[in-house]
């Protein structure tokens, strides 16, 4: 152990040891000036880590991967993808190490990994770096994932390298630190099958199976039943992200996980006024991944899963291939069901009958998007209407007979308003606030940042001096807003 690392700091790295064909040896960029710039210290106690030392030069150097505990053997991960439907065969991680694996305090195994900690093998051209916008913009979103209750990677520390990153202008270097159950994707097992080695999709297979769905072991058909456990993970967690209109941005079957975490926040963003086709990120040039889309591609990427893992379904090409449409069959009952159940209770009517929702979320979502309302105002002002003041949901409709038609029906299936409070966050990294404090923190003011995490870390709980986090976007906002991906 090294003299200057706690010694109850210990990494595994069973992923290298269970599958070395996937895992390359490679160790991070010496950080010339190294910064923190924010610390998630509750996720570090979690993690068994001493907040207080992460803060020390050396732990800063950690969080890094300049300085690692004797025996950690940090790896770049080996994945393909379909990247905007176009065949990869050779991804992985070009600007990202796995530094090992450890157990939280729950006895969770968890990757502690880094974004930003230079060039490998697998970089295609690209050098290997990250800015410190595009990082905190990680770290602003995915822990307010986490406080939404939405399954994601989150970030333990963002800390600026001193070093300048070119991209459109040049900019200030940054390493983020990340924190997943596990990041096998739907890439890592297209890339285990483009091998044609079923043997290392066997024990890929396995791995997964022990890491993330223990119960397939026991099922008749262990890896079937993995397959099975991912789609049922995979259709919750994206009906969860069209409850809060969250969009992804770039849903690359490399960026779907097997554990059903949300997974790399590059050009992702919360939609504002609220409309199926709205597309925000610069690279989505074709609205592939528009907020409407993401059940349905969804779906493609879980039959790109299921294409890799034929082999291990049955020996007999044609019985695979029915055993996996039995299973991928399964998923538009499963995320309508999400999707059903989480709406009923953003409306307050978890026990209304199905004749009775139906309509009433159909015309609802016509009306939001006709009227250009916002996504997030409005849910939560429906609060106030089921305990009869109408007004803060109703003065963001422009068509206020249609407003006034739907809500008498709604209000007659008696509205739960505190369950919808439950359900219906305040606070959600609103597009105009993100981008105010990441330019504040990019010219070296971390105060906005702080503000905004405060905000919506607590995402259902109304705050007084909070208000301008809860408003819409300006008018003039919106219409040109795009986001890119940091690469």
């Amino acid at each position: 152990m090294n003299a200057t690392v706690p010694s109850t700091l210990i990494f595994d790295s069973r992923f290298a040891r269970d599958l070395p064909e996937l895992a390359l040896s490679w160790q991070a960029e010496e950080v010339p000036d190294p910064r923190l710039l924010v610390l998630n210290e509750p996720l570090a106690a979690e993690l068994g880590l001493d907040p207080a030392w992460l803060r020390t030069p050396e732990g800063v150097r950690l969080l890094v991967g300049n300085l690692l505990p004797e025996g950690a053997a940090p790896v770049a991960q080996a994945y393909a993808g379909h990247q905007f439907g176009a065949w990869s065969p050779r991804l992985g991680d070009g600007r990202a190490l796995l530094l090992g694996e450890l157990h939280d305090a729950a006895g969770r195994v968890r990757d502690l990994h880094l974004k930003g900690s230079g060039r490998t093998p697998f970089a295609r051209g690209g050098d290997g770096l990250a800015a410190v916008g595009p990082m905190l913009r990680e770290h602003v979103v995915s822990e307010a994932m986490h406080a939404l209750g939405i399954p994601t990677t989150r970030s333990l520390a963002v800390v600026a390298t001193g070093r300048p990153v070119r991209r459109e202008t040049v900019q200030p270097g940054a390493v983020l630190a990340r924190v997943a159950a596990g990041h096998l994707r739907v890439g890592t097992f297209q890339y285990a099958r483009s091998r044609g080695d079923t043997g290392l999709l066997r024990r890929l297979a396995d791995h997964a199976i022990a890491r993330h769905h223990p119960g397939a072991a026991a099922a008749e058909h262990p890896h079937l039943a993995l397959f099975d456990a991912v789609v049922a993970a995979q259709a919750s967690l994206v009906a969860q992200w069209m409850h809060v209109g969250f969009i992804h941005g770039v849903m690359n079957t490399d960026n779907t996980t097997i554990s059903g975490e949300t997974i790399d926040y590059g050009p992702c963003a919360f939609m504002d006024a609220h409309d199926p086709a709205t597309v925000y990120s610069s690279i989505d040039l074709g609205g592939r991944y528009a907020y409407g889309n993401q059940p349905i591609v969804l779906q493609w990427n879980l039959a790109r899963l299921a294409e890799a893992m034929l082999p291990l379904f049955d020996e007999d090409q044609d019985r695979a291939v029915a055993l996996a449409e039995e299973v991928l069959g399964t998923y538009p009952a499963r995320y309508g069901a999400a999707w059903t159940d989480g709406m009923r209770a953003k409306l307050g009517v978890p026990g209304a009958d199905d004749d009775d929702v139906a309509p009433l979320l159909e015309e609802l979502s016509a009306l939001l998007r006709d009227n250009h309302v916002d996504h997030t105002s409005f849910f939560r002002g429906l609060g106030a209407a089921a305990r009869g003041d109408a007004r803060p949901a109703r003065d963001l409709v422009l068509d206020l007979a249609r407003f006034d038609a739907w809500a008498e029906r709604w209000r007659s299936l008696g509205p739960d308003a505190e369950l919808m409070d439950r359900v219906n966050p305040v606070y959600v990294p609103r597009n105009h606030l993100v981008e105010e404090a990441l330019a504040a923190a990019v010219a070296g003011d971390l105060d906005p940042l702080g503000r905004l995490l405060e905000a919506v870390t607590r995402p259902f709980e109304t705050r007084p001096g909070l208000e301008r986090y809860a408003e819409p976007a300006p008018g003039d906002f919106g219409a040109s807003y795009q986001t890119f991906c940091g690469t």
